[in-house]
């Protein structure tokens, strides 16, 4: 009909509101209706935060032009078959980089693309690069140093000399992973926390560290970390059986940490964490689960020093329902719940969190072998309650 409205006639400022809801690919498809579309499709503000997934393989003069001109400043490598060098120089103004898995990345690749200073370069995710060493970390250091997140999950031939150069050039750094990197030691978590003599002033604005699976990591360590990071608030070192109940102490003395993850950590007993619980108060998540070691003592002592918990996982801990009780009567803002195959937890348990956790979202029960329907109801009849996993139970 005459004068009848279509999407047709919309101003490009609306065509690309409507655009920015769209997923990448449909984007995409968008741009190649007719002109109009496209010029619209490519408003800056279509595609705000989106991150580009990329398969480097043949050469494409016009792919990071394109980029640029959209705003486009993430972009994630998804294989690796040519020289990085040409997205590190095609986006001048690139903030994230992610390599995960890459793993024909050399030290040598990276050079070539790390030739002068990256001043917009914020995040660079490199997990599971396995032929990165040192020396990578070298040209990081020089010319990223505006790098807040670092991802070196994986990069098992990084040391503690990495760990120096880190500390010498990358002082902004907000959160390391250094999951895996089973050559880092004490000495390297001294360098971080600028304890060492020499020129690197360390990462103390660090906030989330990752050492999980650090063989070699003991209580010093933690000394170390208590001493020049004082600024971290979420540390996990699951997986590190050179931790002690003697490093609980040291912990304890970190009143930024917000975040706690022991999971694994063969060595804390009932004994670590009374000593945690001395200067827990701050402390909003810890996960203990398959610590065998840990048992009701330390429920007693989380509930008498850990008083903004909200969330706790215990799965695979001795504990009881005499446990549940003294946790469950004091922590009554518990938000999630982890006890799953906690084998000797039973209905009187359950009874005893759905009384008194009545702002519980989240519990495991996986493999929980004694508890009934009887529990179960009672469990979901919780106001909050949102996720209930159940696992390999079976209805009895």
């Amino acid at each position: 009909m005459p004068g009848e409205l279509n999407i047709a006639c919309l101003f490009p400022e609306i065509l690309a509101m409507i655009f920015s809801y769209l997923n990448v690919q449909d984007k995409g498809r968008a741009a190649q209706v007719c002109r109009k579309w496209r010029d619209a499709a490519y408003h800056r503000s279509v595609w705000k935060g989106v991150e580009a997934k990329l398969h480097l393989r043949r050469a494409n003069p016009s792919l990071f032009p394109s980029l640029v001109n959209r705003g486009i400043r993430r972009v994630q490598i998804l294989s690796l078959k040519r020289s990085l060098s040409s997205v590190v120089q095609g986006m001048h103004n690139l903030q994230s980089l992610n390599l995960s898995g890459c793993y024909n990345l050399t030290d040598v690749g990276l050079a070539h693309a790390f030739v002068r200073e990256m001043p917009s370069l914020t995040v660079l995710n490199l997990s599971l690069c396995k032929q990165i060493t040192d020396s990578s970390l070298g040209r990081i250091a020089q010319y990223l140093r505006n790098l807040e997140h670092l991802d070196l999950g994986g990069c098992c031939n990084i040391t503690n000399t990495g760990l120096l150069l880190i500390a010498w050039g990358l002082t902004k750094l907000r959160y390391l992973n250094l999951r895996s990197c089973r050559h880092v030691s004490d000495s390297g978590i001294a360098h971080l926390a600028g304890l060492t003599k020499n020129d690197a002033g360390g990462t103390l604005f660090l906030q989330h560290l990752v050492l999980q699976d650090c063989q070699k990591l003991t209580d010093l360590a933690l000394l170390n970390a208590a001493r020049g990071l004082v600024k971290l608030e979420s540390l996990n070192l699951s997986f590190c059986g050179g931790i002690t109940d003697s490093g609980m102490v040291h912990l304890s003395r970190m009143p930024s940490l917000k975040e706690l993850n022991l999971r694994s950590c063969d060595n804390i007993s009932d004994i670590g964490i009374a000593h945690l619980a001395e200067g827990g108060a701050y402390l909003r998540t810890l996960d203990v689960s398959f610590c065998d070691k840990v048992g009701d003592a330390s429920l007693t002592h989380i509930a008498q020093g850990m008083y903004s918990l909200m969330s706790i996982s215990l799965s695979s801990c001795p504990i009881t329902d005499d446990g549940m009780a003294r946790l469950v009567r004091t922590l009554r803002d518990l938000k999630t719940l982890n006890i799953g195959q906690c084998s000797r937890i039973t209905d009187e348990g359950l009874g005893l969190i759905a009384t008194n956790l009545r702002k519980l979202s989240c519990i495991d029960l996986y493999g929980c072998t004694k508890i009934t329907t009887v529990g179960l109801e009672k469990i979901m009849q919780l106001p909050c309650l949102s996720v209930l996993n159940l696992g390999l139970w079976h209805k009895r």
